[in-house]
């Protein structure tokens, strides 16, 4: 079995990190890079920057951000938020990201996917996919934020973009996200169960337990979370010892000794 990944998640804007609850309420809590060197010193076996307010001036902040911290970290980067083309693929493959984060843009063009997984290769394609239960026992795909119900099953996108060459899904629940009570396993065990690659949990961890739970309890390949780690709640190698003990495999940090 490959190794479950833990991956922090850097909400960007204005150039600092922000944290909201449910998509609202935005708080800064830190520099982006000095954020990114700690989670590397913790083992960190990803890093995730977001842009959330993605306007022209941002993605070239963000650019910036990440050129500043490939060159500190040597843990793989996914950057994401106002994907619009490839020429923006490129743009922040060519800053330093390891991985390129769509969205809302690839709703509205879905062969966005396919072309940037032709020029880059799926293992740069990350499907961001934000949904909320509808009632009705499934999830609807929201976009821009979280602002906008596209009225897409979840499930169904999900298959499109693997088919389309997409090589991971980060598969964000709005109902826990910011919620720290634990991941959204319904909607995770959903996608799981029609896709064939990848797919990073995110949204609601809050206690160690529920990093082994989703684990145990899903198909997930990996799980993100942000508040807390930018709060100091919990580390990387926390969550990565109490799996380890659990059976759960990881890749210990290569700066802590484990007993």
């Amino acid at each position: 079995m490959l190794a479950k990944r833990i991956i922090p998640c850097l909400d960007v804007k204005g150039g600092k990190v922000v944290k909201g609850v449910n998509f609202i309420d935005i708080k800064e809590v830190g520099d982006p890079v000095e954020c990114a060197v700690e989670y590397d010193r913790q083992g960190a076996d990803e890093i995730v920057f977001l842009d959330i307010t993605a306007t022209h001036e941002g993605r070239g902040a963000m650019a910036d951000v990440v050129r500043k911290t490939a060159k500190n970290v040597f843990v793989p980067l996914t950057v994401g938020g106002g994907i619009r083309s490839v020429e923006d693929f490129r743009a922040l493959l060519r800053a330093g990201a390891d991985k390129v984060s769509v969205n809302s843009a690839a709703i509205k063009n879905p062969d966005l996917i396919s072309e940037a997984a032709s020029r880059f290769g799926s293992q740069c394609v990350v499907t961001a996919i934000d949904a909320k239960g509808n009632g009705k026992g499934g999830y609807n795909v929201f976009v821009h934020g979280g602002r906008i119900d596209t009225g897409l099953d979840a499930a169904e996108w999900a298959m499109e973009a693997e088919r389309r060459g997409a090589g991971e899904i980060l598969l964000t629940s709005m109902d826990t996200d910011g919620t720290k009570h634990g991941f959204d396993t319904g909607m995770l065990n959903a996608i799981c169960a029609v896709v064939n690659i990848p797919v990073i949990a995110s949204g609601g961890g809050g206690r160690i337990s529920d990093f082994t739970n989703v684990f145990e309890e899903t198909g997930a390949d990996a799980a993100l979370a942000a508040s807390i780690f930018h709060y100091g709640e919990l580390s990387v190698g926390d969550i990565k010892r109490e799996l380890a003990r659990a059976g759960i495999p990881v890749r210990l940090p290569r700066r802590e000794v484990f007993n």
